[in-house]
């Protein structure tokens, strides 16, 4: 077929017009650039130098038993405890007496008749806050737990501390020191909190005094296994800050720094903080009497899920299902039966079932509270008389017969259950810094470890010797409720 070479030249000729055409003026269509107007961010100054006065360092010690001996170094001609300068310090003060054998292939050789001793070492570092001129102190229960010796830092003064009172399921716990007048921070409403409002930590992060860090609201209400609901933020929080106050743009305490949920073992933007309403509660009590009577009605809760919540005719997922009631209990008593549904308690809506617990101990012993349950597809109003059940404290005491330190490997230490908790898991009897940072509590009961359930300290042995992982997924029961923790072991 024959080509046009008419065509040709146009299509050329278009081309270059295309090229050489003038250019329009786009400036004529813009928009003229708005000018945005600059947003400062918040100055912290102000409210770090009306706080930072009140916010204490805590440092404790607890006695460790020892004998005099000597260390001979064993099958293993290149072990030299100098190798590394823990392992010098150890060698020459004694800690982990039984580390040489295990880690380094060394033996331990005591002399036969040479008399127990005691000394103090270091166990721990936290937080606090003063609460009046008169020397009360709020920190948190896991800071100063199994203390012989608090010493607190005011201001570059030391002084040591007296416990008044522990609560180990809120974490909370009151210190007292003597001495001059004290400054002391305004207690503020947590409540009011909303998400976005900036707040600020103070506190003594590595051991690093005065540290102050700053982030905003994420959560209100925030569950996370526990017995109170937390405040999350973003501030930057991590071993050692806890205790210490989580703290509004007007200088008043909003929380009191408890946790954080990380994967590193460190600061990953998930910090917890107890509110300042629900911790001031607990601290009345302490002040008070040195302990916290709870109300308890005498049941096992669990969840209701969606499916569960169809099935029995309520319109969604809410409230506590009964599991179990206990014989002669406050709820037997009310009429409660298994498979109740609580709706309702005291006025309040159960929106998730652990809503439940927190309320009824809060509730004061022998009071008569109202409350609606769900049954057979229709609401039934009861009433109730709250009983008293007092924490217990001494679970670790009472009736353990083996205790297992895995500590170094897993971040914790173990009992036996006493004979009257059940026959199925084991009881926490102590928890590394970081441990109790990430959610775990001296009393939880583990039932499993990993995807192996624990039904005695043996099976914690086991697990132990074969773990070699990151991250350990524990499930735990607390306050009958069971829900799961991820601990950072690297």
């Amino acid at each position: 077929m024959k080509k046009n070479p008419l065509k040709k030249i146009l299509l050329s000729s278009a081309i270059a017009m295309c090229f050489i055409a003038p250019t329009p003026s786009w400036a004529d269509d813009v928009a003229p650039s708005v000018t945005v107007p600059s947003v400062a961010l918040p100055d912290f100054t102000s409210v770090i130098e009306k706080t930072e006065k009140a916010v204490v360092n805590i440092r404790t010690t607890r006695k460790v038993s020892y004998r005099d001996g000597f260390y001979s170094f064993g099958d293993n001609p290149s072990f030299s405890p100098f190798d590394d300068p823990d392992d010098l310090f150890n060698f020459f003060f004694g800690f982990n007496d039984d580390h040489w054998e295990r880690g380094r292939g060394g033996k331990l050789n005591k002399k036969p008749d040479s008399p127990k001793k005691e000394r103090s070492v270091p166990s721990g570092v936290g937080s606090g806050f003063l609460i009046s001129e008169d020397g009360y102190i709020i920190t948190n229960n896991h800071v100063i737990d199994d203390a012989d010796k608090i010493t607190v830092t005011v201001e570059d003064k030391e002084y040591t501390a007296k416990v008044i009172g522990q609560d180990e399921r809120t974490d909370i716990a009151v210190l007292k020191i003597d001495g001059q007048k004290f400054p002391f921070l305004k207690i503020g409403d947590s409540s009011k909190l909303k998400k976005g409002q900036w707040v600020l930590a103070i506190g003594s992060p590595f051991d690093l005094d005065t540290t102050a860090t700053a982030g905003i609201v994420s959560a209100i209400n925030r569950d996370a296994g526990a017995y109170l609901p937390f405040i999350q933020t973003d501030v930057a929080i991590n071993p050692g800050n806890s205790g210490g106050p989580l703290i509004n743009m007007a200088g008043e305490v909003v929380g009191v720094n408890s946790a954080i949920i990380t994967r590193s073992g460190g600061y990953q933007g998930i910090s917890l903080s107890i509110p300042i309403d629900e911790a001031m509660k607990i601290v009345q009590q302490l002040k008070s009497t040195g302990k916290v009577n709870r109300g308890q009605i005498g049941v096992q809760i669990s969840d209701v899920s969606d499916k569960v919540a169809k099935a029995i005719g309520l319109e969604k997922s809410r409230g506590a299902m009964v599991a179990s009631v206990f014989p002669d209990s406050p709820a037997e008593k009310a009429g409660i039966k298994n498979g109740d549904v609580i709706i309702k308690y005291d006025g309040k809506d159960i929106t998730k079932y652990s809503d439940l617990p927190r309320l009824v101990g809060m509730t004061k012993p022998g009071s008569k509270v109202a409350i609606v349950v769900w049954r057979l597809g229709k609401e039934v109003s009861l009433n109730i008389t709250i009983g008293s059940s007092q924490d217990k404290n001494d679970k670790v005491a009472k009736g353990e017969d083996k205790k297992l330190d895995v500590q170094e490997k897993l971040g914790f230490s173990v009992s036996s259950l006493p004979k009257d908790e059940g026959d199925t898991g084991v009881i926490v009897s102590e928890t590394s810094e970081l441990a109790a940072l990430q959610g775990l509590r001296k009393g939880d009961i583990i039932l499993v470890l990993g995807q192996q359930p624990i039904k005695s300290v043996d099976d914690v042995a086991k697990f132990a010797k074969s773990y070699k992982g990151k991250e350990l997924a524990v499930m735990v029961t607390r306050d009958k409720n069971t829900f799961w923790l991820i601990l950072d072991t690297e």
